[in-house]
């Protein structure tokens, strides 16, 4: 026998009933973005890969280090499996003129790609849900999509989701401010783990990002950016405040809260947890009204963020709200496999009309029958018994009410009783 053939390491299988919750996440997304106008967009999982060089940022971690990149052997492009879904987006914006006629309100779900150690909350293949807000530059639409992520957390049945708000200030002020950040952490060079001084220069930012114990109250007596930032870009986040604070919605102003993509100005914000270790942050995202223009199309504003579905997965568990699971409304059991032509018949007529009935397969006796019905959860068995048939009808036996009695209904038009099986 051949040796099994498993799953690439960081990359897995989702398969039933875990999947049911997938499919449960999934349809509580779609219905939140109907309610706030936003339309699906579906971009491929290959592109270029100076797509992610231009858009993400030569030195950022991503880039370096974490994406799965490669050349076609065919023609000699070079490739990248996308690694966050932003770019693919604007890139799709930018290519099919889509903001000619006005701003775009727009929402993907899939996956995407990084090469890193997996562990709880980072895989090599992760889903992502992200929403993009482009062609509109004021902080009304950055308020909408962060209480659209406190919209989806009702939905969701979780409570226990913090807010870190911040401003990154325009590309001049951050200038201005990395300058500021250089000199004080070359003052204490000595201080630095090898990482920060690898991104000193580079990129001295996301030295504000260490997780590093040794490098905190250096990090804390770092230059703040808001010190930094102009009258316009206060205004800018005044106002992003004023519309939180009027919403009611809490959240900390996080001044070291920079994100991992070069792309971002003025707001940012990540969604936290304290209930997933390191991998907190379950939602992240900010303005890039730079972005559209570095990847060839006319200036225009845009914001967005990216969700982890396989962290906000894991942290219901951990909180134990367990979606309900798809059950099968009527469960058909058949005696004798002649009678499976008619049979077919009737629950195709009552799959038609909307009703969930699984099939018995493979005979069996009548008890072993029975018992997988009763382990299917289905509210009712179907029992085309051949006494039922001679009479032209079918037994419906409630299986969840002990109390209900079976009844009989007539072969001739199931979708006349049809609703009686369906679920309140």
């Amino acid at each position: 026998m051949a040796e099994p053939i498993q799953a690439v390491k960081g990359m897995n299988d989702i398969l039933p009933p875990d999947s049911a919750r997938w499919e449960w996440f999934e349809d509580t997304v779609r219905k939140l973005m109907r309610r706030y106008a936003y339309l699906n967009v579906r971009t491929p999982i290959v592109e270029h890969t100076p797509l992610f060089v231009r858009g993400l940022g030569a030195v950022t971690d991503i880039v370096e280090k974490e994406m799965y990149s490669f050349e076609d052997s065919m023609n000699g492009d070079h490739l990248t499996l996308r690694p966050e879904g932003t770019a693919g987006v604007v890139r799709a914006v930018v290519e099919h003129s889509a903001l000619y006629d006005g701003g775009k309100r727009l929402y993907y779900i899939g996956p995407m790609f990084r090469h890193e150690k997996p562990q709880r909350g980072r895989y090599r293949q992760f889903h992502q849900v992200g929403v993009e807000a482009l062609g509109f530059g004021g902080p009304d639409v950055d308020a909408e999509v962060i209480l659209m992520c406190r919209a989806l957390w009702k939905d969701l049945g979780l409570g226990e989701v913090r807010l870190d708000i911040n401003s990154l200030g325009q590309p001049e002020e951050r200038q201005a401010h990395r300058a500021a950040l250089i000199a004080h952490f070359e003052a204490h060079r000595d201080q630095l783990d090898a990482e920060a001084q690898r991104r000193l220069h580079s990129n001295p930012l996301r030295i504000l990002d260490t997780k590093n114990p040794a490098m905190q109250s250096l990090v804390e007596a770092a230059p703040k950016l808001i010190d930094f930032l102009g009258e316009a870009s206060l205004k800018h986040f005044d106002g992003l405040k004023a519309m939180l604070d009027a919403a009611g919605q809490p959240y900390r102003i996080n001044p070291r809260l920079v994100r991992g993509m070069d792309y971002y100005n003025l707001t940012v914000f990540e969604w936290v947890t304290d209930k997933l270790g390191a991998q907190g942050t379950i939602c992240g995202g900010g303005r890039y009204d730079g972005l559209v223009e570095l990847i060839g199309g006319k200036p225009a504003p845009g914001i967005g963020w990216g969700m982890g579905i396989e962290r906000v997965l894991d942290l219901l568990q951990q909180l134990q709200v367990n979606p309900p699971l798809p059950v099968p409304d009527a469960y058909a059991v058949v005696p004798d496999a002649g009678a499976l032509p008619l049979v077919t018949c009737t629950i195709e007529a009552l799959r038609e009309a909307g009703v969930c009935v699984q099939l018995h397969a493979g005979g069996g006796s009548m008890k072993s029958q029975f018992k997988k019905a009763d382990a299917s959860q289905a509210r009712f068995a179907l029992i085309f018994g051949g006494d039922e048939l001679a009479l032209g009808q079918v037994a419906v036996k409630p299986l969840r009410d002990a109390s209900a009695a079976q009844i009989l209904r007539p072969l001739a038009d199931p979708a006349a009783w049809a609703h009686t099986l369906r679920a309140p």
